[in-house]
């Protein structure tokens, strides 16, 4: 079996998620991080909190940054140094407007300049492990291909491509002749991430690309906790399996949340994002009755309905 990576989704995969998914299913060979990115002269301490290795105990972690320019991306390897990581992804993917206006995420495919002094910077830390997630581009799909021979040029351990732009967002189809193009010229170990939802979707793309270092996989997984570990056996689960975890891994983050979150409200309001992804799992009647529960008692009522 290829390594399968979890991508990261802010605020669904944090520490807590990817500390209970590692212990109840596993499958994954690492986790990703969400973006830890360099704004108004810091980094938040809700992000280094989630970075920091007493949190992320026993999770095979790789830490993704996300950068506007050289200086934001040094600071980054500054604050990161003394928390012992030494395995930093570089996001040029995110399509998320917030961060691609500002020239971070896909908003910085297009700057080849920014992204040359990056992996220059790279190229000469050897007191880190790089790779680079990144898409076809941001409004044009030829921007990957514009970079790739700077990325072929550098010191990298992995290359993964989301065949979108980022314009679409999570809209339409991941482009998979447009990866085909990319693969066929990259000379890095390349990564697939993009609309895998089921084992039979993972293993076309296997099949499709035999010479793939592996499969990241972010909202498909987040659908189907135990996906990683069915790829892994190499079976399907039952329904009756897959339901068993889910509510598994969701009492866990219950109990975890209840600790920290203050007031009940604040409580159903963070635990009713869990289900976001689930709807081919557990049925649309059953989400729009978790989605439309309207206090903290009623919800739990309707998640120990979930069967």
């Amino acid at each position: 079996m290829i390594p399968l990576y979890f991508a990261p989704l802010q605020g669904y995969t944090d520490d807590a998620y990817r500390r209970f998914h590692q212990q109840e299913v596993g499958g994954a060979t690492a986790y990703y991080t969400p973006f830890v990115r360099w704004e108004h002269g810091g980094v938040r301490s809700k992000d280094l909190r989630d970075v920091r290795p007493d949190f992320n105990e026993g999770v095979p972690l790789v830490v993704q940054v996300i950068a506007a320019s050289i200086e934001e991306f040094r600071h980054l390897l500054e604050v990161l140094t003394p928390l012992g990581h030494r395995r930093i992804d570089l996001n040029m993917g995110c399509p998320f407007q917030l961060q691609a206006r500002h020239g971070r995420g896909a908003g910085l495919l297009g700057n080849v300049e920014v992204v040359r002094e990056i992996l220059n910077e790279m190229n000469v830390r050897s007191d880190f492990h790089f790779s680079v997630k990144l898409r076809l581009g941001w409004d044009a799909p030829n921007e990957c291909m514009q970079l790739l021979p700077l990325l072929n040029d550098a010191r990298l351990v992995q290359v993964t491509l989301h065949p979108r732009l980022g314009i679409q967002g999570y809209k339409g189809t991941a482009d998979i002749e447009a990866f085909a193009k990319f693969a066929e010229e990259c000379r890095h170990p390349l990564v697939f991430n993009g609309d895998i939802r089921t084992p039979q979707e993972a293993t076309r793309i296997m099949e499709r690309f035999p010479t793939l270092h592996g499969l990241m996989i972010g909202r498909g997984w987040l659908a189907r906790p135990s996906l990683g570990r069915e790829l892994a056996e190499g079976r399907e689960w039952s329904r009756t399996e897959r339901m068993a975890l889910i509510k598994r891994l969701h009492d866990r983050l219950h109990a975890h949340y209840a600790a920290i979150v203050p007031g009940d409200a604040a409580l159903h309001q963070k635990l009713k994002t869990y289900w976001d992804y689930m709807e081919e799992e557990v049925g649309r009647k059953c989400l729009k009755k978790l989605k439309k529960a309207g206090n903290l008692k009623n919800y739990l009522r309707a998640v120990s309905e979930v069967v």
